[in-house]
């Protein structure tokens, strides 16, 4: 991969757009790149793959990139090839685009991304330095060497590198380093080994002696489906939008008895699909009860 360096004045190519300039240098530099919209974003799935009916892996290689024509599925998108990047079917994202993203294990990269002056600090004193670009709220740290994503590893620290995206703020400065084995130990810190027992949802008597309306087979189908699928559009904060999905479902279904072991699965396999560790699935199921009460 070659050095992060300056990015060169003229590209060398007939292109107006300066995102798309930006995403044909970091194409050069064997970095896949991607256009972003207001608020740090992918852009939409196409229409085939919308509200991901797809499913999203058919349309995904281990790694992306994507097979659709249009920018789609995220970080997936992220492409080298300047055919692509130019093409009419990537046109109108390039127009509306407000920053350009990459795919930093596509590029055999990995982002530490710090976001406030306490993880700074931390990063400063616990990890080697590398090359360091100053972000809106803190620093991406970027070291040489691909790995496993992770989100909030610690406090104001997520972990971007394969099936991620990081937005380019820009070359940053000092030189770029191997990826140390402390930055792989906090993807993998703390796991547990074995799956415990699935959690057991206490079922109230229901009053009056009624059958719960939560039992009606397709109402709970569709609170499911609907937090699956959130879950699996969630584009950053993953941990974050986890919790809350877990926080609806409980708020409708835990104190009546619907939920089964197989609906919890689903739930942890729709979190762990966009990269939660087990252990994070669990800690969200738990605090979202305790909130609760159930």
């Amino acid at each position: 991969m070659t050095q992060l360096t300056d990015m060169p004045r003229d590209p060398g190519r007939p292109v107006s757009l300066p995102n798309l300039r930006t995403a044909l240098w970091l194409a050069e530099l064997g970095i896949p790149a991607l256009p972003l919209r207001e608020g740090k974003v992918p852009f939409g799935n196409c229409r085939a793959c919308a509200n991901s009916a797809c499913g999203d892996r058919p349309h995904m290689k281990a790694n992306g990139p994507c097979q659709c024509p249009a920018p789609c599925h995220g970080w997936a998108a992220a492409t080298t090839d300047p055919a692509v990047l130019t093409s009419p079917a990537w046109a109108a994202a390039w127009r509306q685009a407000a920053a350009v993203a990459y795919h930093p294990g596509g590029g055999g990269l990995t982002v530490v991304d710090l976001d406030n002056a306490e993880a700074i600090t931390w990063a400063r004193e616990k990890l080697p330095a590398t090359k360091t670009v100053p972000t809106t709220r803190g620093e991406h740290w970027i070291y040489r060497g691909a790995m496993q994503s992770a989100n909030k590893v610690r406090p104001g620290i997520d972990i971007k590198s394969l099936a991620a995206y990081a937005r380019w703020y820009g070359p940053g400065t000092e030189a770029i380093t191997a990826l140390p084995d402390d930055v792989r130990a906090l993807a993998t810190k703390d796991e547990p080994a074995p799956r415990p027992a699935a959690y057991a949802i206490t079922v109230p008597t229901v009053v009056g002696g009624g059958e719960c309306r939560h039992r009606t087979p397709a109402y709970l189908e569709r609170g499911i489906a609907m937090a699956e699928q959130r879950i699996k559009e969630a584009s950053e904060a993953i941990h974050n939008a986890v919790y809350r999905m877990f926080l609806a479902v409980l708020s409708v279904h835990g104190r009546c008895g619907c939920l089964t072991d197989a609906h919890i699965k689903r739930l942890f396999t729709a979190a762990q699909g966009k990269g939660e560790s087990l252990r994070h699935c669990e800690a969200a199921w738990a605090n979202a009860r305790t909130q609760l009460g159930v």
